[in-house]
């Protein structure tokens, strides 16, 4: 079995699928990481795919590492989130062809349910709207855990409007009551003095989590923020070094490690991130912030990974170029997601998006 093609369907400048078929007839779908497709798809083409094209996609693991020592001048963002469409697609492949859902060729499930927290992502909105919707959530879909933003990303201690995170961290917990789990997300908005003033509010408050408290870079400073505080801190969606990762672990930057399918490189990394973490004892919670395929990829990494054994992050916005990309999509019942047992993702691309797509091929 051999890799023979390699294609993209670029819809916007969010989303790319992919496709990878095998001179077998063998193929399967995945995603490159959302945002910046175009670009992303270029980067794919000319360099991820020939280092993939005449290869057997059962040595997945060594021609990803194959790959990355390869292209070690071109660390970065840019590189992985390429690499993550061939990688997740191979992954469809392998599961069609042996018949199996990808979780089991992950190591087997795991989990059958996969409980998840309602994610927010809007720092526009008010504490009382916010506090509103989660609490409607947790009525119609059981959720029994969110997470809400304070800061402003990469602020230097900003808030959209003086006060916002300390008024929107007591009433979002007064409105829901004590048997709701609260996170908190600043996405590295916080010099070391302010993030500590705020870790403890949320201590205060019977908060789970403090995320990204300091820039994602300043391990340093987050390590500080993690010894000063009781709340765990979580961190590391940005980041796509392995050895970054085992820093962040060893100096204890954070307490819960949370790599991205579609920033570190696609399923096989992500996986060797989770194993750090459970080699550490270190729960880990990926980082998936959209419904696209990149939440189906996160859920069967879940299902299989025993350290990813805490709430998995759901997003709750309403995303318009996540709609009618696949079905079946997962549902939210009683505050937990399901995996069924079809092979690879076990989900089919809606026609539509590949009549629509910018097709291109590398053969």
């Amino acid at each position: 079995m051999k890799i023979t093609s390699i294609e993209t369907f670029a819809l916007d400048d969010d989303v790319a699928l992919t496709r990878v078929r095998t001179d077998d007839g063998a193929e399967g779908i995945g995603a490159t990481s959302p945002y910046m497709a175009r670009n992303t798809v270029r980067m794919l083409h000319d360099v991820v795919a020939p280092a993939f094209l005449g290869r057997d996609p059962w040595d997945l693991e060594a021609l990803v590492s194959e790959f990355v020592r390869h292209h070690y001048k071109f660390y970065g963002s840019g590189l992985y989130r390429a690499l993550c469409g061939v990688d997740t697609a191979v992954w469809d492949l392998l599961g069609h062809a042996s018949g199996q859902p990808v979780y089991r060729l992950l190591g087997g499930r795991l989990r059958e349910r996969i409980p998840v927290y309602g994610s927010s992502m809007s720092r526009t909105i008010t504490p009382e709207a916010e506090a509103e919707r989660m609490a409607e959530l947790a009525a119609t879909h059981g959720f029994r855990c969110f997470k809400l933003r304070v800061g402003v990303p990469m602020g230097a201690d900003a808030e959209p409007w003086p006060g916002r995170s300390e008024r929107i961290i007591a009433h979002v917990r007064e409105v829901l009551g004590p048997d709701i789990g609260l996170h908190a997300d600043a996405n590295g908005g916080y010099s070391v003095a302010r993030a500590i003033r705020i870790g403890r509010l949320l201590e205060d408050h019977d908060y789970l989590h403090f995320e990204e408290p300091c820039p994602f870079p300043q391990l340093e400073n987050s390590a500080k923020v993690a010894a000063a505080l009781d709340i765990a801190v979580a961190g590391g969606e940005q980041d796509n070094s392995l050895e970054q990762f085992h820093r962040m672990i060893g100096i204890g930057a954070v307490d819960i490690v949370q790599p991205d399918v579609g920033y570190i490189g696609g399923v096989t990394r992500a996986r060797r991130v989770a194993l750090m973490a459970e080699a550490a004892g270190f729960p880990c919670t990926p980082h998936c912030a959209n419904r696209s395929l990149l939440t189906v990829f996160t859920l069967h990494l879940a299902a299989a990974m025993p350290s990813i054994s805490q709430f998995q992050e759901w997003s709750i916005e309403d995303t318009g170029w996540t709609d009618r990309l696949y079905e079946p999509v997962p549902q939210v019942r009683d505050g937990e997601v399901a995996l069924g047992t079809e092979p690879g993702w076990g989900v089919r691309i809606d026609p539509s998006v590949f009549a629509r797509a910018e097709h291109r091929a590398s053969r």
